[in-house]
């Protein structure tokens, strides 16, 4: 089954609905714009059931199928952009000052639409899809908010599948893998307590910017020296802030940074290292050093059957050449992670051509690749639900 017809007829459509929702970007759980649009789009196309504030501003609708009773599929799709002040210079770009979709979630969003709208009219399967759209995927952790709203229970939602659009993989191909695919991203932020003073009389002080410096290199000892080498971990300290004069000591150094990594021990041990080498340092030259660390999105993990049977429906979409299935994973995190925690599932990219990098103020999602992931979405759910 390659590209769907309806697919292609609609993308017209698909792409005015895609191209509405970039030109009013909103931000975290501020979607209610966007949110009011999917739920009457959904309730346009006879869903029989529309719901919305699930997770505060997420929206669900269901689709019944012809053939009776069965199980429900969900299919997920992200509403939130970014505050990036764009660049792209296309007709339809950002009207509001400072955001924009410089990830993709409005072409999200568009593609699941048109599934929706195709899935109501034909409903050739057994059970129930699920459409979901959720916000807060740009750090807010909207996927956590609609799961801890009881969203999977509520709808009896037993698998769930995710899709993000990939900047470089070519228009017409899919990728994805079994396993971890995207990482666990947590934050820290450490204070390294000296005593200031002139810089011209160092010896009286305990200077933190010192002991900093120290930190940061011997962090570096985690992934280089501590893990082992196929067991992924990035450590970053991405900013460091201490004194305001060129000759004072401060009394105290931040340092904030990331902790990337794709399996639950190498997290466990990443955290726990971070805290026992920034104190070890500190204590060697005499300072003090206080250590928070949050934990943030959980590693995106493809349970095994379900990524199987993704390939498979990809396949006949796109066809087998161009279906990526061995992926390396990505170090970036993504809030599906939550869904998947919660139930099986998978998640994919979708080629989004030679197009600027996701979070890059002229990134703008390519509307060609509307038809394939229409027709993903469409295939995956008649598939599962195979009357």
């Amino acid at each position: 089954m390659p590209v769907l017809n309806s697919a292609s007829e609609m993308q017209a459509e698909v792409a005015a609905w895609r191209r509405h929702l970039h030109q009013h970007p909103e931000i975290l759980y501020d979607v209610h714009e966007t949110a009011a649009f999917v739920a009457d789009k959904l309730m346009s196309f006879g869903c029989d059931v529309v719901e919305t504030g699930i997770g505060r501003t997420g929206v669900v609708g269901i689709i019944k199928g012809r053939a009776g009773e069965g199980p429900v599929v969900g299919l997920r799709a992200d509403m939130d952009a970014l505050p990036i002040v764009e660049t792209s210079g296309k007709e339809w770009a950002s009207t509001t000052p400072g955001k924009m979709h410089a990830c993709g979630h409005d072409g999200h969003t568009a593609m699941l639409l048109g599934a929706a709208k195709h899935l109501a009219e034909t409903r050739n399967f057994k059970g129930s899809v699920a459409v979901i759209f959720q916000p807060a995927e740009e750090g807010g952790g909207g996927g956590l908010a609609m799961v801890k709203d009881g969203m999977m229970e509520r709808f009896g939602i037993s698998q769930v599948y995710g899709m993000h659009n990939s900047p470089g993989l070519p228009l017409g191909h899919f990728a994805t893998r079994r396993g971890s695919i995207m990482a666990a991203a947590d934050e820290y932020e450490v204070l390294i307590h000296g005593r200031g003073g002139h810089a011209a009389q160092p010896h009286k002080t305990i200077d933190p910017v010192l002991v900093s410096a120290h930190a940061i290199i011997a962090l570096q000892a985690i992934a280089s020296r501590e893990t082992d080498p196929l067991k992924s971990v990035v450590v970053t300290v991405a900013t460091i802030h201490g004194g305001d004069a060129s000759n004072v000591i401060p009394n105290t150094v931040k340092l904030t940074g990331t902790i990337r990594t794709l399996l639950p021990e190498t997290r466990d041990y990443a955290e726990r290292r971070l805290s026992e080498v920034v104190n070890g340092i500190a204590l060697t030259f005499g300072a003090r050093a206080e250590v928070n660390y949050r934990r943030g999105y959980p590693v995106t993990f493809n349970h095994e059957g379900e990524t199987d049977f993704a390939i498979d429906v990809m396949r006949k979409v796109a066809g087998a050449k161009a279906v990526e299935t061995d992926l390396a994973p990505l170090m970036g995190a993504e809030d599906f992670s939550y869904m998947l925690e919660s139930r099986p599932g998978s998640f994919v990219f979708i080629g989004n051509g030679d197009s600027a990098n996701l979070h890059h103020s002229s990134y703008d999602f390519n509307d060609e690749a509307i038809p394939y992931g229409v027709s993903y979405w469409v295939t995956l759910a008649e598939t599962a639900l195979a009357a």
